[in-house]
């Protein structure tokens, strides 16, 4: 048997626009597997095996299930894409053993309704974009003048950066290629030597960003409050004692991190109230502050928010902008001018000092100008719908506590027979219903057509 070849070649195609959402990605069209002469099953089960860590990433977030997720390119996915242009092509596949798993793979998905200007997709943080949507709106943004950045520096990043830092009240910003490296070096910043920090349970730096603190910097995470999104200021001061009163090393919390709202709370925030109590027991115990605000802007018309004094309570503050501001990835971290001086010097540090950041930071740029009125009209008529279906019976509402832009809605089986069917033909999109239960998001989407007409095709019949 000739020697076998530890090269995958891949060629990758746009997933569909539905399946895009926030981030462009792509599927293999066909593969080249450069096996032996032989063809031998074992050559070509080796080869399967370098595919899949070739190809392992992140599940990718679909139009018709945002909040659930599922391979785009699984196994099966992977055979039915590369095998019929690439292996099928020298034989390799032609014997009779593989032809069930051929057929298993033949079928693909069904086709789904175009995104359109009045598509309404109620299951996600920001409205439904098509590839071509983005690259026309990118296209048009680019015409208006100097865009280019040249690693971060200049043009639309700097422009955005100076922008985001007076929206959210700071000194100073930085664009980062990830929230997830911003919030790491954040909170880096801020613990200096005295590397324990205090975080909720539930937040996404603790449970989901692969225990980077700690491997990264060194830093002790000590978790708040589980299954709450906003811990008590009792529990936050309990903790502080217990870690100062160690009888022999006293432990010095070097910083205190807040997630709102919360993701893992179905969007509940931390209320202003409650972050004032926090952040000013910190401040009294020289205890740095961060707030993972990823989803920050989606609490804008909700009672008793406003960016900037939220803001005002921390010194470092993390905001997505692929979320809700139309960018296909990207972040900001806001706080003083010095800080983030030292911040920029991390991220060249991180790996996170990529060439240019002008795609990502221009379309945020356009975005984030008027967002919050716009989010505020967006939540009004949430609230319209929530409550005319309320009203008309068979649709009992769930609103979360101090929450942003998700609620629950419990459907009767009368109510919920053809929903989504009928839904869909008004270009209105939505998830699945479990268990009776519907679990909406609101999002600039639901201003593309009057709230009546939007209730309308959710109380008509079958």
């Amino acid at each position: 048997m000739g020697r076998l070849s530890n090269k995958v070649a891949i060629a990758l195609d746009p997933l569909p626009a539905s399946q895009m959402m926030h981030n462009v990605r792509y599927r293999a069209s066909s593969v080249d597997l450069p096996f032996g002469p032989a063809g031998s099953a074992a050559s070509l089960a080796l080869q399967l095996g370098l595919c899949r860590q070739t190809l392992r990433r992140p599940p990718v977030r679909s139009l018709r299930h945002e909040g659930q997720f599922a391979m785009n390119l699984d196994r099966r996915n992977f055979l039915r894409a590369g095998f019929p242009a690439g292996a099928t092509a020298t034989g390799i596949l032609s014997g009779p053993a593989w032809h069930p798993l051929l057929v298993q793979a033949a079928a693909g998905p069904a086709p789904e309704a175009p995104i359109t200007d009045r598509t309404i997709a109620l299951n996600g943080d920001s409205p439904p974009v098509t590839y071509e949507q983005h690259v026309a709106e990118l296209v048009r943004l680019m015409a208006k003048g100097n865009y280019s950045d040249v690693y971060l520096k200049g043009g639309a990043v700097t422009e955005f950066e100076q922008h985001m830092a007076n929206l959210l009240g700071k000194e100073d910003a930085a664009f980062f290629p990830t929230g997830t490296m911003a919030n790491n070096i954040a909170v880096r910043l801020l613990c200096g030597e005295h590397r324990n920090l205090l975080i909720q349970h539930e937040a996404h730096l603790y449970q989901d960003e692969g225990e980077g603190p700690s491997i990264l910097s060194g830093i002790n995470m000590i978790p708040v409050g589980p299954g709450k999104a906003c811990p008590s200021i009792e529990e936050f001061n309990a903790a502080i004692e217990v870690a100062s009163k160690s009888a022999y090393y006293p432990t010095r919390i070097g910083a205190l991190s807040i997630e709102s709202p919360v993701r893992r709370q179905d969007g509940a925030c931390v209320p202003y109230a409650e972050a004032e109590k926090i952040t000013s027991l910190a401040r009294s115990r020289n205890i740095g502050t961060h707030l993972d605000g990823s989803r920050l802007f989606l609490l804008s018309g909700t009672p008793g928010f406003q960016v900037k004094p939220y803001c005002a309570l921390f010194d470092t503050v993390f905001v997505s902008i692929y979320k809700f501001f139309g960018a296909p990835f990207g972040a900001i971290l806001a706080g003083r001018k010095g800080l983030i001086a030292e911040a920029k010097e991390l991220r060249h540090t991180f790996g996170g000092l990529i060439y240019h950041g002008w795609m990502a930071a221009l379309p945020a740029l356009a975005a984030c100008d008027g967002f919050e009125a716009r989010f505020t009209q967006a939540h009004l008529a949430g609230e319209r719908l929530l409550d005319g279906l309320h009203a008309a019976g068979g649709f009992t509402v769930q609103r979360v506590e101090n929450g942003s832009n998700i609620s629950f809605v419990q459907v009767s089986p009368t109510r919920a027979e053809g929903l989504s069917e009928r839904l869909a033909k008004a270009d209105i999109h939505i998830l699945p219903i479990h268990d009776g239960k519907l679990k909406i998001w609101i999002n600039e989407s639901i201003l593309r057509q009057p709230t009546n007409q939007i209730l309308a095709a959710f109380l008509a019949r079958a």
